[in-house]
C-alpha cells in the first residue's frame, strides 16, 4: 500500500522527469543534495515545507506539491522516548508555550537537516531517521493556521553554536525568520554582548494548559522533569516576563538572525559559487569572537 509520502516522492518524480531534469540537476536548483531528493522521492525522507515550494517554483507546478506538502500526514506512526512522552502529550494540548533556550534551537524550530545533523551525533541509520521523524512530528500543531500561543526566548549561542555544516545553520536561521512571520510565534534573540540582561543559566519551558493549568518543564540527559507547584511557576514566569521585556523585539531580533545568516552564507562554498553573495564581503569585526561573559540568574531548583 503507498504511503502519503510515497505518493508526494511519485509527483515529485513526475514532474521532474517531465521538466526533463536528473535528481542531481534539480538538487542544484534547489539548492540541496542529490539524496535529499532521492530519498524525497522514495518516500523515505520528510521534506521542509521550504523545499516543496522551491520544487513547485523550478518545476513550475502551479504550486501543486505545497498544497500537498500541507495535507499529507508526515508522521502516521512515530515513537517518541518513554521519558519523553509526557512531555508529547502536553505539547499536543498546552494553549501557551513559553520557553528560554540556550546552545541549540527549540526542537520545534528544527528545520529537518538541523535536527538531523544533530542527532546524528548519537545514532545513525534507521535508528537516525526515525528520531528524526519523532522530533519532526512535534511541529506541525505549531506551524499550522491558528496554532497555539508559541513564544521563545534563544540565548546568541543557539545561533553560534554550530550544528552541521554552514549550508545547515544558514537555512536554519531562514526558517526562523520565515516561522517568526507566524501570527501565533514570537521568536526574541538575547544578543550576546548585551550585558545588562541577567539571563537563566539554563533552558526552562512554561507550559499553560487547558483549565488553567501550568507546568514548568526542564531535562536532563536521559529524562524529562516536571513541576506544578504554584509558588515555583510564579517565580519562573516573572523570570521569564523579565528577561522577554529586557530582549530586543522581535522584529530587532530579526535583524541580528538575517545577519547570522547572511555571515553563514559568505562560510558556505556552494553558496559563493552559486552567485547567491558578492565575491568580496566586508570582514566582520565580530566574527570569531569569543563569548563574553555575562550575567546569569542561579533559578532556585524546583520543589519535587
Amino acid at each position: 500500500m503507498t504511503t502519503n509520502a510515497e505518493f508526494f516522492g511519485e509527483l515529485l518524480r513526475h514532474y521532474r522527469e517531465e521538466a526533463l531534469l536528473t535528481q542531481d540537476a534539480l538538487a542544484r536548483q534547489i539548492p540541496c543534495d542529490r539524496s535529499l531528493v532521492a530519498r524525497v522521492e522514495a518516500g523515505t525522507r520528510v521534506p521542509s515545507d521550504s523545499f516543496a515550494k522551491k520544487c513547485d517554483e523550478v518545476l513550475r507546478t502551479g504550486g501543486v506539491l505545497m498544497r500537498l506538502w500541507g495535507r499529507v500526514d508526515w508522521y502516521p506512526q512515530v515513537e517518541h522516548p518513554d521519558w519523553f512522552q509526557r512531555m508529547v502529550d502536553m505539547e499536543a494540548n498546552a494553549v501557551a508555550l513559553y520557553t528560554y533556550q540556550v546552545m541549540l534551537v527549540p526542537g520545534l524550530l528544527q528545520t529537518p537537516d538541523y535536527a538531523r545533523a544533530l542527532l546524528s551525533q548519537r545514532a545513525d541509520g534507521d535508528l537516525l531517521d526515525k528520531r528524526v521523524r519523532a522530533r519532526l512530528s512535534r511541529q506541525p500543531r505549531y506551524l499550522a493556521q491558528g496554532g497555539p500561543t508559541y513564544v521563545v526566548v534563544m540565548d546568541e549561542s543557539c545561533l553560534r553554536h554550530s550544528v552541521g555544516s554552514p549550508a545547515v545553520m544558514r537555512d536554519q536561521c531562514a526558517h526562523l525568520l520565515r516561522v517568526g512571520k507566524l501570527p501565533n510565534i514570537r521568536i526574541q534573540i538575547v544578543p550576546a554582548d548585551r550585558f545588562d540582561i541577567a539571563r537563566p543559566d539554563k533552558s526552562m519551558l512554561l507550559v499553560a494548559l487547558p483549565g488553567g493549568e501550568h507546568w514548568i518543564y526542564s531535562e536532563s540527559r536521559t529524562r524529562g522533569h516536571f513541576y506544578n507547584d504554584p509558588e515555583d511557576y510564579a517565580e519562573y514566569s516573572r523570570i521569564y516576563d523579565v528577561l522577554r521585556a529586557e530582549t530586543p523585539s522581535s522584529h530587532e531580533s530579526a535583524a541580528l538572525i538575517g545577519k547570522l545568516m547572511k555571515e553563514y552564507g559568505e562560510h558556505d562554498p556552494a553558496a559563493v559559487e552559486r552567485g547567491d553573495l558578492d565575491q568580496e564581503q566586508p570582514q566582520r569585526s565580530q566574527r570569531g569572537r569569543l563569548p563574553r561573559i555575562r550575567p546569569r540568574v542561579h533559578l532556585r531548583r524546583p520543589r519535587p
